[in-house]
């Protein structure tokens, strides 16, 4: 195949040589691989290929006697000075690829780290190496989980009752692992129905390490969110400490976009009981959400207007957030401006606050929101987030200027309350 090229890359016009294409999807290929046939594709297509029920190559059609795949370095290599060498044209270096973990040496890790008569050192070793792993790609978590049940593993060590030599990094470097997989409601029933666990977990919030108490705020989380028992949930959300922790870690100065992520869904899960909203406010969560809120990312935002919305319901967090004067002219500014969800979320908080607070009315005008209103009723949102802007609509026509689009057709419209 030398010296033969297909299509240009892009509109570049640079012609890319045939033998750096996979086979299957005749793009780049970034993690080449080589198959018993001899062929070579790249790493993801041909997994796809053979996902999907194919046992044959898919250029040479023979049957596939051996489905391991060989990383083709020379390749790869070969590839990755073709970038470098034109870069001028806009062509980025391929990063040199991870190689996915091997089952045997996972397996090995697993018992290392799980048995008790193992040396600490060795113990602690097979567990940064088995986090370092699970950190890698989801394949990796994938293939940890298929071999041995995490919960199963780790849960014993991070809580202590599995006996033998033990130490704090031992039992943070293990939580840490634990806190990278998912949790069987089985599971987090265990752990939330004990106070001590959950009393132990509470306390690592206010631990030295950031990495620690973020690692504790995931668990907390994921515990929370799995158990369906209101009393278990309550069980957390009622410990001493818990929300002053969650919020600490919100409040962390440093640049942490985990630590953001993390606790926003801690306080979120914590902030669904109803019960214990008043603690979450005493804590500090209104200061907190509204100062971070600009720094979330899309999905994490939306959790945050959900959480900002369930504060509203109750007194003591109506109260609170209306104080707040950057409160009202950030929900007004968020509405259509983040997704659908986050509108509906905003618009919700600002109809709690504006039924409260008469100078909420006001300032919410002075933001312009009704034009902002006005918009939503007329996009594609939830029919939720459109009953609560004409609720909005209809709850603020008094506070609208004389000579304000108030009295206009378009207002009128949107006066017909659909109710919930």
């Amino acid at each position: 195949m030398r010296g033969r090229f297909i299509e240009p890359l892009d509109n570049t016009g640079l012609q890319i040589p045939y033998h750096f294409r996979c086979p299957i999807s005749l793009e780049l290929m970034r993690d080449p691989v080589t198959v018993c046939t001899g062929q070579t594709y790249d790493r993801s297509s041909i997994e796809s290929w053979v996902a999907t029920g194919n046992t044959t190559c898919p250029v040479t059609r023979v049957p596939l006697t051996d489905f391991t795949l060989i990383p083709n370095h020379t390749l790869r290599r070969l590839i990755q000075e073709w970038c470098v060498a034109n870069r001028s044209f806009g062509v980025e270096r391929i990063p040199t690829p991870k190689q996915p973990a091997d089952p045997g040496v996972v397996r090995s890790l697993l018992n290392q780290a799980s048995s008790n008569s193992n040396h600490l050192n060795s113990r602690l070793s097979a567990l940064k190496r088995l986090r370092g792993l699970a950190r890698d790609s989801d394949k990796n978590r994938a293939l940890i989980s298929s071999i041995a049940s995490v919960a199963e593993v780790f849960v014993p060590i991070v809580f202590c009752n599995g006996g033998g030599s033990i130490s704090d990094e031992l039992i943070h470097e293990a939580l840490a692992v634990l806190a990278m997989f998912p949790l069987s409601e089985a599971q987090c029933v265990f752990v939330a129905s004990d106070s001590d666990r959950v009393g132990y977990l509470v306390s690592l919030l206010s631990h030295s390490s950031i990495d620690v108490r973020v690692n504790a705020a995931a668990l907390i989380e994921m515990v929370v969110a799995g158990t369906r028992s209101p009393e278990l949930r309550s069980q957390f959300s009622n410990a001493d400490g818990i929300f002053e922790g969650i919020i600490g870690i919100l409040n962390f100065p440093l640049a942490y976009p985990r630590a953001l992520k993390v606790g926003v869904k801690a306080l979120f899960a914590l902030c669904l009981v109803k019960q214990h909203r008043h603690r979450a406010v005493a804590a500090g969560a209104v200061d907190a959400l509204v100062d971070r809120l600009a720094d979330f990312e899309k999905c994490d935002a939306e959790r945050a207007l959900a959480t900002v919305e369930l504060l509203c319901r109750i007194t003591s967090g109506c109260h609170a957030f209306a104080s707040h004067a950057l409160t009202v002219p950030l929900l007004v500014k968020i509405i259509l401006k983040i997704s659908d969800r986050a509108t509906e979320y905003a618009a919700g908080a600002l109809l709690s606050l504006c039924s409260a607070y008469e100078h909420a009315q006001r300032e919410a005008v002075a933001a312009g929101v009704l034009t902002q209103l006005l918009l939503l009723v007329q996009s594609d949102c939830t029919d939720r987030a459109k009953r609560k802007a004409q609720m909005l609509l209809k709850l603020l026509r008094d506070s609208w200027p004389g000579d304000s689009i108030a009295n206009s057709d378009d207002f009128a419209c949107t006066t017909d309350v659909v109710p919930f």
